[in-house]
């Protein structure tokens, strides 16, 4: 992993970074529905492959990579891991895992699983440790769906990195629709690269072949 430190004087994109990281700080975030009947009818499970596909368009897009680093300064990561959490019933709390993000879907799912299997009973927050940097939050809220999901962070200004949540899933005329919202920085993503992502997001996922094992 490395951590390519922009020089914002000749970054093109310098006005903007300043304007909402300092002037009008701003963070903002999209719900939206995406297909998921591919995935379904694939017969993989639904977490693993939306943890996948994310990471996938995350790496794809310096935006959802780019981060403050400890001194500051902004920069961008050569590639991201996903963050998530596991539910633990009889305490009703939630653990993080992270797992090593892989281009093949059926190597990412093997490290999945023996995070799970080594992890997945850990208690409290960070059940694995030592969270590199170069990682991003998803979480999953399976009991519920939602047209609208916003995430209220104190020191949110300070956080570049997107976040997404993902609820229950419904089904209509035969299609599954999973909600999701994508929180972002607007200092390093504007709608433009959010609405691209969620488009090659809906791309991928719809592809019979993009969750081989």
């Amino acid at each position: 992993m490395e951590f390519q430190i922009i020089d914002r004087q000749t970054w093109a994109r310098k006005e903007y970074f300043d304007h909402y990281i300092s002037s009008v700080p701003c963070t903002y975030s999209m719900s939206v529905r995406v297909d998921i009947t591919a995935v379904i009818e694939s017969g993989v499970k639904l977490y693993p492959a939306m943890l996948y596909a994310i990471s996938t368009i995350v790496n794809r897009h310096r935006e959802f990579r780019t981060a403050l680093n400890e001194t500051g300064k902004v920069g961008v990561f050569s590639n991201m891991m996903p963050c998530y959490t596991i539910f633990h019933k009889e305490s009703e709390t939630f653990s993080n895992i992270w797992t090593e993000y892989h281009p093949d879907f059926g190597r990412f799912l093997c490290a999945y699983r023996q995070d799970l299997a080594q992890y997945g009973q850990v208690p409290g927050m960070e059940a694995k440790p030592n969270t590199p940097p170069n990682t991003f939050p998803i979480s999953m809220i399976p009991w519920t769906t939602f047209q609208s999901f916003h995430l209220n962070l104190q020191k949110g200004y300070a956080y570049l990195l997107p976040i997404f949540t993902m609820g229950k899933y419904e089904v209509e005329h035969g299609r599954y629709w999973l909600p999701l919202a994508v929180q972002v920085h607007h200092a390093v993503c504007d709608g433009f690269h959010v609405s691209r992502f969620i488009n090659e997001l809906q791309e991928l996922l719809s592809r019979k072949d993009a969750f081989n094992r």
